[in-house]
């Protein structure tokens, strides 16, 4: 009778094996983007109700990834996920309608500091700028804060978050050493020792017509520096220096 209870167990012991095992590779499957569809329910659960203007599969520093766009009431979104574990790497959205509000005085730098550091907490400001778009007046702040930069805009008359966007940024790993490469860290410390009191604002790998590079931006004052760095040598190989509007 003992014997008959112990063989029962074991049978229900190996079925609920071969179940748990058979149910892992549709587990592993759903965590991919493999689809549109996939990637417009990620979206969607990310922002109920919205609708979907734009689906893209196309590739993130070498990567394959999916942009979606979305709009809801005032506010126009996009979203990037990475295809092989549905990962966000980027967010943003920014408002569609806005009122230039020319009557009411612009509110100082300092203020607008403020309203970002409560917007993106342990946040660490790395630029800010004023700039007239459409007649609109913005300041504009680029911040990093753990391993995403955030881009912000307010309205420099009411205080008003206009537009919010956060990216993770490039890290550089071990793949970077075994293939050779000089990795990101280095490409950046290049970068900043060409540019005296800079900060880096965006940082990444790519490849351009089949070469490794390190694409790095800096912002010091009201100049951006763009740089693209040989992977493997260290060697500029492009450079522009623009007013940072």
């Amino acid at each position: 009778m003992k014997a008959g209870k112990y063989f029962a167990a074991f049978l229900l012991t190996v079925c609920c094996a071969c179940t748990a095992l058979s149910a892992q590779p549709d587990n592993v499957q759903a965590a991919k983007l493999n689809s549109v569809a996939a990637a417009r329910q990620k979206a969607l659960q990310k922002v109920p109700n919205a609708a979907i203007t734009e689906v893209e599969r196309d590739f993130s520093d070498g990567v394959p990834v999916y942009d979606v766009e979305l709009v809801k009431g005032n506010k126009k979104y996009d979203l990037t996920y990475r295809v092989s574990d549905a990962k966000m790497l980027e967010y943003g959205w920014e408002k569609v309608s806005v009122g230039t509000n020319r009557t009411k005085p612009l509110i100082s730098q300092d203020k607008c500091k403020s309203l970002a550091k409560k917007q993106v907490k342990n946040g660490k400001i790395v630029h800010l700028s004023r700039k007239t778009d459409d007649g609109i007046d913005l300041y504009k702040v680029k911040m990093t804060a753990g391993s995403k930069r955030y881009t912000l805009e307010y309205h420099a008359r009411t205080g008003a978050l206009l537009a919010y966007e956060w990216k993770i940024t490039a890290s550089s790993d071990s793949a970077d050493s075994s293939k050779g490469y000089i990795g990101l860290a280095k490409a950046k410390q290049i970068a900043l020792s060409k540019v005296s009191g800079a900060a880096v604002v965006k940082a990444k790998f790519d490849m351009d017509d089949g070469v490794p590079v390190y694409e790095i931006e800096l912002v010091n004052g009201i100049y951006e520096y763009e740089y693209k760095i040989h992977a493997k040598t260290g060697k500029i190989l492009e450079y522009e220096k623009d007013i940072n509007d």
